[in-house]
C-alpha cells in the first residue's frame, strides 16, 4: 500500500503492553502509526523501528493524555508527517486498586485524570480533527460488568468512558465515523500482573470458560476489527473481549 493512500492512527500509551501490540497489529494491517508514550521513550522507539523493519510506517510522540495539549501536538504530528489521522486508539490508562474507604485524593484524582479526562481529550480533538470516514475506540474494562472489591475508582473512570463512546457516535452523525469502546478482560500485562500473588492470577485466569488469561494480541485483533473496514457498520458499543467471564 502506498503511504499517501494508508489510514493514519494514533495509539495512546503504546510503547508497551497492550498500546504496543495494537500498534503492531495496525501497522501489520496497513496502517501509519504513531505511537504515543509518557516516560518510555526507549522502548517506543524501539516499536518503531521493529516497525519500520517490517515494512511498515510509524513515529513515536511523547506526551501525557491528561494534558489537553497532548493530543493538539500529536494531531499536529501526524497531519505534518502523514497529512492528517484517521484512526484514534485511546489505550493510555493507569489502575490502582483500593477499597473505597482506603481511596485517597490522589487515587482517585490521578486514575480520573488519565482515563477519564485522557479519553475525554483524546475525543475531544477528534471530534475536531478526525478525517470522515475514520475511527475511534476507548478502552474500558469488563470489571464495568464484573463490579469486583477494590476496583471501585477504576471501574467508574471506565463505565463514564463508555457514556462517553456512546454519546459521540451519535454527536458525530454524518461523518462515517465509528465509536466503539473495548472491554477487556484479565490480560497477561504489567497493569494486570503487577502487585498480584500467583494464585490470584492463577485464579482468575480460571474465571472465564476458555480458562486463561487474554494476551496483549487478542485484544489488539478485537481492536484491529473495531477500527479496521471489517467492523465500519459496529458503532456506539462496547465489545467485552475477556473470553466469556462476563
Amino acid at each position: 500500500m502506498n503511504q499517501s493512500t494508508q489510514r493514519v492512527a494514533i495509539v495512546t500509551g503504546a510503547s508497551r503492553g497492550i498500546g504496543a501490540a495494537i500498534a503492531r497489529r495496525l501497522a501489520h494491517d496497513g496502517n501509519t502509526v504513531i505511537v504515543n508514550y509518557s516516560r518510555q521513550r526507549e522502548e517506543a522507539d524501539a516499536l518503531v523501528v521493529q516497525i519500520t523493519q517490517a515494512g511498515g510506517h510509524a513515529l513515536s510522540a511523547r506526551g501525557d493524555v491528561s494534558d489537553p495539549a497532548t493530543f493538539t501536538t500529536l494531531f499536529d504530528r501526524a497531519e505534518d508527517a502523514f497529512g492528517g489521522v484517521d484512526i484514534l486508539i485511546n489505550n493510555a490508562g493507569i489502575m490502582n486498586l483500593s477499597t473505597l474507604g482506603d481511596s485517597d485524593d490522589a487515587l482517585f484524582d490521578r486514575q480520573v485524570a488519565i482515563n477519564l479526562k485522557g479519553t475525554f481529550n483524546g475525543l475531544r480533538e477528534a471530534s475536531r480533527r478526525l478525517r470522515n470516514g475514520g475511527s475511534i475506540v476507548n478502552f474500558s474494562t469488563s470489571v464495568v460488568g464484573l463490579r469486583l472489591e477494590t476496583y471501585g475508582v477504576y471501574a467508574a473512570t471506565k463505565a463514564a468512558v463508555e457514556t462517553l463512546t456512546a454519546i459521540l457516535a451519535k454527536e458525530l452523525r454524518g461523518r462515517s465515523i465509528n465509536v466503539n469502546a473495548i472491554a477487556p478482560g484479565p490480560t497477561g500485562t504489567d497493569l494486570f500482573l503487577k502487585g498480584k500473588p500467583q494464585e490470584v492470577i492463577d485464579r482468575m485466569a480460571k474465571m472465564a470458560p476458555l480458562e486463561r488469561l487474554g494476551t496483549p494480541e487478542d485484544i489488539a485483533a478485537a481492536v484491529a476489527f473495531l477500527a479496521g473496514p471489517d467492523g465500519a457498520w459496529i458503532n456506539g458499543q462496547v465489545l467485552r473481549a475477556n473470553g466469556g467471564l462476563i
